[in-house]
């Protein structure tokens, strides 16, 4: 048994949270940013919607195995298009099955030529990557360390059966075996494919995903612990001890970038020249403090998981007096 975060599995669940049109308590802030910016792409149609349904299966080939504990999305990108074309065709034939109707265009162009049709899948993936959640990625991937770090935590101090009856009310470990409450098909370890990997997901909601494609490992993406503080308004942070090192301009555009925004929006919010903005910003991206990404016509600058850590212990400090 081992644990992974995975980009692909933020990629699926985020897609249908997007498009359920449906409040959500927990994730309001991240739909309002992004929905806009994703429509705008066009992302919210196209292949992604025919290959990611509001609910149901999703072929098994878009998540593949991670092989690290950490792959990045380049990696699992790879993955997806190294999928031999009969597992791709497969796993097509199971959601036409499960659709009970035809396959969309792209997904039926996919079938014909999976080689060609992977790099097009991908292709989509990365430019929704970009839009939707690599400007978030800082914030993302340290609730899910933080998950992961806390079970290893845990199995080395209470045992594996301690960390599996922790890890969902719809997984049970007794009597030498692992049970799924509520999964549609049974699972038999003699044809699951060998080991098991649990894989945190910020996205998943309440319910939990299998992946099982043997001879891969069976995944379970659950849902990781304190999903409910992801987007809580942080304190903000003392900036003069930060300002006295960084500039108070460059201070003032780190603590603004709370939530990814493009140079125009910045500029309005700080009144700094838009050319200041940018002159700062990539002093700030220079120094690793800041990531781009293209999203449209336009470029949303956000915190690096660096920054994150720089201005953590300041905002500790601000708390405290």
């Amino acid at each position: 048994m081992r644990f992974a975060v995975s980009p692909m599995w933020e990629v699926g669940p985020s897609l249908r949270l997007l498009a359920s049109r449906q409040a959500h308590p927990v994730h309001r802030p991240w739909v309002e940013q992004v929905r806009p910016r994703v429509a705008a792409a066009g992302l919210d149609r196209g292949w992604l919607a025919e290959l990611v349904p509001p609910s149901g299966y999703v072929p098994d080939f878009i998540n593949p195995a991670p092989a690290g504990p950490a792959p990045t999305l380049a990696d699992e990108l790879a993955a997806i298009r190294a999928t031999p074309a009969e597992r791709v065709r497969r796993d097509l034939d199971r959601l036409r099955a499960r659709r009970g109707g035809g396959l969309g265009p792209r997904l039926r162009a996919l079938y014909a030529d999976p080689a060609t049709g992977l790099v097009r899948l991908t292709e989509a993936v990365e430019a929704y990557w970009d839009v939707a959640l690599a400007p978030y990625w800082a914030r993302i991937r340290a609730l899910l360390d933080a998950d992961v770090l806390h079970r290893a935590r845990r199995a080395a101090e209470h045992g594996t059966a301690s960390v599996l009856n922790d890890l969902h009310a719809e997984v049970r470990w007794a009597a030498g075996a692992l049970r799924l409450d509520r999964r549609p098909r049974g699972l038999d370890r003699r044809t699951a494919g060998s080991g098991l990997l649990l894989i945190p997901s910020a996205f998943t909601g309440p319910g939990l995903f299998t992946r099982v494609a043997p001879p891969d490992p069976p995944q379970l993406a659950y849902p990781a612990r304190g999903i409910g503080t992801l987007w809580a308004a942080r304190p903000g942070p003392s900036s003069d001890a930060l300002a006295a090192v960084l500039g108070r301009s460059r201070t003032l555009l780190l603590i603004e970038l709370a939530a990814p925004a493009s140079t125009t929006e910045l500029a309005h919010r700080t009144g700094l020249s838009p050319s200041a903005v940018s002159q700062y910003l990539t002093a700030l991206r220079d120094a690793g403090l800041v990531s781009a990404h293209r999203a449209g016509r336009s470029v949303l600058y956000a915190r690096t998981a660096a920054a994150e850590a720089v201005l953590a212990p300041l905002a500790r400090a601000g708390m405290d007096r």
